[in-house]
Formats: C-alpha cells, sequence, structure tokens
C-alpha cells in the first residue's frame, strides 16, 4: 500500500448559492473530490462555508448534495480522514457530518502533519475588533437560539436561510481584497504565533487568495472561494517534502 503523504484544504465553495451556475460549481467540486488520490491522501479539511446554507434538524436535512456526500463517503471508504469546520455560511451542523465519518473540528486548531505545525479554520471571529460580527457570531452559535429557530418549520427555515444568503457580499459579486496586516486575522495570527510554535496558517472566509510571511516567520494563507464563473481554489500538502501546491482557477 502506498505511504499516505498527502493533505488537502479547500474552503468556501457555496454550495447552493443561486448565483453563477450553482450545478456547475457542484459538479466542479465533486470532480475535484474524486480526483483526489485515496491511497494516497492522509487528509481533507473543509475549511468552511462548502455549503451557502446548511441546517439540520434532528430528522431533516436540506436536500441535494448527493454526489457530494457519496465523493466524501468514498473518501472515508478508502482511508482519507476528511474534516470539516464550520463557516458562517454552515454554522448549524450537529451530527449528521460525524455520522458518515466526517469528524467536525472547531477553530483554531493546529495539526502537525509531517513535522510541520499547521494552524487552520475558516478564519471569521478571529482577532481583534469586529465587535458587531462577534456579537452577530455568538447568537448563531447560541444553542437556545438554535433550539429557537428549530421550532419553525423546514419549509420557512429553509427559505428564510436561503433568502439571508441571497442578500449577502457574495451574490452581488463582491471582490474582497485582502488588507494584510490591519485585518485581524493576520493579527490573531502574529499573537497565536507568538505563544505557540506554528508553521503556517491556512484559513478561508476572506474569498482572496493570499500567499504571506508573518514576522515569526510562519506563512499565512487563505484559500479563495468557488463562486466566481469556473473558479475553483484548493491547497495541497506533501507531509513528505513539506512543500506546499496551490491550485486555482479564476475567470472574472
Amino acid at each position: 500500500m502506498a505511504e499516505r503523504t498527502l493533505a488537502y484544504f479547500v474552503s468556501d465553495v457555496h454550495l447552493g448559492l443561486d448565483v453563477n451556475d450553482p450545478a456547475g460549481r457542484e459538479a466542479r467540486f465533486v470532480e475535484f473530490l474524486q480526483s483526489i488520490p485515496k491511497d494516497r491522501t492522509k487528509a481533507l479539511y473543509m475549511l468552511g462555508d462548502i455549503w451557502d446554507f446548511w441546517y439540520e434538524y434532528r430528522d431533516v436535512v436540506p436536500k441535494g448534495y448527493v454526489r457530494v456526500f457519496a465523493s466524501l463517503m468514498d473518501l472515508i471508504a478508502g482511508g482519507v480522514e476528511v474534516y470539516f469546520f464550520q463557516g458562517n455560511h454552515d454554522i448549524w451542523c450537529y451530527s449528521y457530518f460525524e455520522e458518515m465519518g466526517i469528524r467536525v473540528l472547531r477553530q483554531p486548531y493546529v495539526a502537525d502533519l509531517g513535522g510541520v505545525r499547521i494552524c487552520m479554520g475558516h478564519g471569521d471571529g478571529l482577532g481583534p475588533g469586529d465587535t458587531f460580527y462577534k456579537i452577530m457570531r455568538a447568537a448563531f452559535h447560541s444553542r437556545f437560539l438554535q433550539v429557537l429557530f428549530s421550532m419553525l418549520h423546514p419549509w420557512l427555515a429553509f427559505r428564510l436561510g436561503t433568502g439571508w444568503s441571497k442578500k449577502s457580499r457574495l451574490a452581488k459579486n463582491f471582490e474582497y481584497s485582502f488588507r494584510g496586516e490591519s485585518e485581524p486575522l493576520w493579527q490573531f495570527a502574529v499573537d497565536f504565533a507568538a505563544k505557540e510554535k506554528v508553521d503556517c496558517f491556512i484559513f478561508g472566509h476572506y474569498h482572496a487568495g493570499t500567499d504571506m510571511t508573518l514576522p515569526s516567520g510562519a506563512r499565512f494563507m487563505l484559500l479563495s472561494d468557488w463562486v466566481r464563473p469556473q473558479s475553483s481554489n484548493w491547497i495541497l500538502f506533501d507531509l513528505t517534502t513539506g512543500c506546499f501546491g496551490i491550485s486555482q482557477k479564476i475567470e472574472k
């Protein structure tokens, strides 16, 4: 059996967002999942906002995405460890993913891959400032409010959720430029690296492909998104060589 030396990172696919050919976006993501070599891959890390809106009840989950889940299950059956971080669009996952064998992690999470320490997560809400967003994020994570929302009929709940997503900056094809050292996430990484040894930080959320170096010497990487037409982006890490590869295709 071949040695498992590869790890993949992907974020911000926003499956289900009704802009820029959602069916085509899902097909590209399935193609990516099916291209991962099961015999050589140790782990796949999905860093949040894989779905544009996800809310699961105890007995009800969003319909669709059969090929996505089938591809993930195929990876798991092939021995690949599959991990998922909640993004700000797919916060509301509870037990469904875990039952399939997908492990749900909380940010910031540090993994030692081949002796390289990688800190990862979705990236939202980390770092100083942005008080309003942090209050809103805390409300979305509130178990009490989640229980209240679960009292809504799924027909209404899913329409409220997808309606909210359609009003987001994504639906308007808003492009964000990462501002580097002035960003809360950058400051989080600087402070975190000062307290704990980290070789690389990998996050999503900003939809702005970024590859920079922190004052500590650690690498700071942000994934782009899959929302723009024919766009795709993932990071590949080779545990044997310690090298990163970035696969990115963006057509504005």
